[in-house]
């Protein structure tokens, strides 16, 4: 495969840069993911500011399968005249973070649940249900990932800021750069050039890919007397992926009482018909095995055999989602029927999409939710259906 100027220099940092942490790789995974996930941003072909506390929720989903019971070194462990230096600067954090999760929120041991955790974290009727302490513990938990981050942006490629600028706050840069949606002024944010975020686009799944082999490398190299763990058990911990398990109660209820006000869904793969009484599923149309989102939009009513039959955990080929352009701007509209899910859904909107069109609102968050399923199955190279 050639490689443009922005993919050697991706590949450069991952296979050359010195490490003595996971910390570099985890930064450029952690870019990949961003850019995935706003694929909107390419339309302004601009240099594009990332807020620091967003690339630390990701890291909070990267280590979390590290900070368990029995930890996993990310780098050497240092013996000082006070005791143990932690391998990474958050280590003590994520892992009373974990700890509670599990204690509070019920969350349970696979490694994945740090990524359903960020996801809830990052809708405010979400965060609304945690606890004030558990709220507190993860900010300072994110803070002190923001914190570590510098690190590599600062060393990523020969010597010192010759990939990335020392990140500033968002307020500061509006002239020169995109803020991801969601941004606020005081962010300090790391700035992605245009060309290199353009090359993440392009190379996103090859660069997923590089990242984790990296990372399984680097892990199993790690020299430690007591702690042994081999390349592929660390790939399994770095792929496992939250499942479906968790009911919508909260959706479901809502549009519950839209059905019996007597308005009506269209399934967005089959066209059938969705009134009160009949049987439906609360579809995710990202799945959430592919990227977990519980953002209102990714959610809709649909045929519940074709769902759980033929659908499953794949994506829809591009004609389907052309055909299914219409019946989802049908549910959002109708989701604006209720001043509920109004709110909810305009709240989740604004954390995704950078550019709605208001004269033409459901229609163009339609287009937008299609474009952004387009690009994550091509980006993944996913099966279809």
């Amino acid at each position: 495969m050639a490689l443009s100027s922005a993919g050697k220099v991706i590949s450069t940092i991952l296979r050359h840069d010195d490490k003595t942490t996971t910390y570099k790789i985890a930064l450029l995974r952690a870019i990949n993911d961003v850019v995935l996930s706003f694929p909107d941003l390419r339309n302004f072909n601009q240099d594009v500011a990332i807020p620091l506390r967003v690339l630390a929720e990701y890291w909070v989903a990267y280590y979390w399968p590290f900070a368990g019971h029995n930890p996993i070194p990310q780098g050497p462990c240092q013996i000082t005249a006070k005791g143990n230096k932690n391998d990474i600067a958050f280590r003590p954090l994520l892992t009373l973070l974990r700890q509670r999760g599990q204690t509070e929120l019920q969350l349970s041991s696979q490694p994945s649940e740090g990524f359903y955790l960020i996801n809830l974290m990052r809708i405010d009727r979400k965060r609304q249900e945690f606890s004030e302490d558990f709220l507190k513990l993860y900010k300072q938990t994110l803070n002190k990932i923001a914190e570590a981050i510098e690190n590599p942006i600062q060393y990523a490629g020969p010597g010192k800021w010759s990939v990335f600028d020392k990140p500033a706050k968002c307020s500061d840069l509006e002239r020169h750069a995109v803020s991801i949606p969601g941004t606020q002024p005081s962010d300090r944010c790391l700035v992605v050039s245009a060309e290199l975020w353009n090359g993440f686009r392009d190379l996103s799944l090859w660069i997923e890919a590089l990242c984790i082999h990296e990372w399984s490398l680097f892990t199993e190299k790690l020299q430690q007397s007591d702690i042994k763990v081999d390349r592929g058990e660390v790939y399994r911990l770095l792929t496992n992926r939250p499942d479906n398990r968790r009911p919508l109660t909260w959706e479901r209820n809502q549009i519950d009482m839209l059905l019996m006000e007597g308005y009506e869904f269209i399934c967005p793969w089959t066209e059938k018909r969705i009134y009160s009484g009949v049987k439906y599923a609360v579809d995710h149309l990202v799945p959430i095995a592919v990227y977990p989102i519980n953002e209102l939009w990714n959610l809709v009513p649909s045929d519940p055999k074709f769902n759980s039959h033929i659908k499953r955990d794949r994506l829809p080929s591009t004609e389907r989602l052309i055909k299914a352009t219409l019946p989802l701007e049908l549910a959002y509209s109708l989701y604006d029927k209720s001043a509920t899910l109004s709110r909810a859904l305009h709240q989740d909107v604004a954390i995704r999409f950078s550019v709605i069109q208001q004269s033409n609102y459901w229609g163009s968050l339609a287009g937008a939710v299609v474009d952004l399923i387009e690009q994550v199955a091509e980006s993944r190279n996913l099966h279809r259906f």
